[in-house]
């Protein structure tokens, strides 16, 4: 089981000070996290890409690859990566370049996007959201795993004999989450490849991500990639902590009354009661996020969102030393009763054994087919 952070990288004015971060501030403190987060024993780091205000993450390889070189076993992501308004020969060659930089402590997340005006910033238009997102990993998929294709679709111009370069590390292409808050579309084409299935997990009610997840579990187990416990499944969550659950509440709802997402809608205890969202002490959260197993069933991957609603940058690493302190009984209760049947996330170094084993296997069967004739 993973567990990690991942940010959406808003600039949000501080509610109870007034003071707005430069993007510069935002940019360092995004560095500053990761690090903390490798610190306390965080698994993941995952950064979002946006290219409208007041977001500033609009290049997330460069700031992983800056991260990487300041970090030993941090894994890298995204949160997410837009498949619909990048190029896909883009995608693969930042990546794999990212691959190289980083020692394979690489994956990412693909997801549409929801912000209408960027489409057609990039040439696109947001009606064809899904055919994109299916057209585009379609693409992408064949640029890291044949290393010369050909292609023509209805997105982009055509590729003759083209080879994307830097190819993957070892042969192995990154991990890929397709990430997704309604869309059965993108968990059916995660159950297709084989590729993990990302559940936001923010907003809503859980009875709408059990939908999802089950959804895209059966279709996992439907294309032959294992059972549909094996599925590889993340999750998104949030929280704030402090060691009294009122003193909790008391400092994060001004946050949670004016952040840009979900303030001036539902009140702080609505939405702690309908959504993942945990404001209390450690013990609460502890509770609160081990349920989630018993709602999605074992899973592979769980990612927070910490840095958001102007919180500052003290307050966000105050917040990272409570999860480090709560983290041994976070990972011992997701343990306990796991089946060994149920694997954990895929990494690149578990990529490429999986691959070097299949090669074996099949080197034995041939050997066996030669000896038999």
């Amino acid at each position: 089981m993973q567990f990690g952070l991942f940010s959406v990288s808003d600039i949000t004015v501080d509610p109870t000070t007034g003071i707005e971060p430069t993007e510069y501030e935002r940019i360092k403190a995004i560095v500053a996290i990761a690090k903390k987060a490798e610190d306390i024993g965080l698994d993941v780091f995952a950064i979002g890409e946006h290219h409208n205000r007041p977001f500033f993450s609009s290049s997330p390889t460069t700031t992983l690859a800056y991260i990487a070189a300041h970090t030993s076993t941090l894994q890298l992501s995204t949160a997410t990566t837009l498949i619909t308004t990048n190029d896909p020969v883009k995608i693969a060659e930042d990546f794999a370049m990212l691959q190289h930089l980083a020692d394979g402590r690489v994956d990412l997340m693909l997801g549409r996007g929801n912000t209408g005006p960027v489409y057609p910033w990039f040439g696109q238009d947001i009606r064809q959201g899904i055919p994109l997102a299916i057209e585009n990993y379609h693409l992408l998929h064949r640029l890291w795993t044949e290393d010369v294709v050909d292609w023509k679709g209805q997105f982009r111009t055509p590729l003759t004999s083209f080879t994307s370069t830097p190819r993957p590390l070892d042969d192995v292409a990154p991990f890929v989450w397709h990430g997704s808050i309604r869309s059965p579309e993108i968990a059916e084409q995660a159950a297709y490849y084989g590729d993990g299935f990302f559940a936001n997990n923010i907003f809503w009610p859980k009875e709408h991500f059990q939908r999802l997840i089950g959804f895209y579990r059966e279709r996992y187990e439907h294309y032959g990639h294992g059972q549909a416990d094996q599925a590889i499944v993340g999750l998104g969550g949030q929280f704030f902590m402090r060691t009294n659950s009122q003193d909790a509440v008391r400092e994060f709802r001004p946050y949670f009354d004016n952040a840009p997402v979900y303030g001036h809608g539902p009140s702080l205890e609505e939405f702690t009661d309908e959504t993942p969202l945990t404001v209390g002490s450690p013990q609460e959260f502890l509770d609160k996020t081990l349920s989630f197993r018993e709602s999605f069933g074992d899973y592979q991957r769980q990612l927070f969102l910490v840095d958001h609603a102007g919180l500052p940058l003290k307050t966000v690493l105050e917040q990272l030393d409570l999860l480090g302190e709560v983290l041994p009984d976070l990972r011992a209760g997701f343990e306990a009763g796991r089946p060994a049947h149920v694997p954990d996330a895929p990494t690149h170094a578990s990529l490429v054994a999986a691959r070097d084993a299949k090669a074996a296997a099949a080197d034995v069967a041939q050997d066996a087919e030669e000896v038999d004739a």
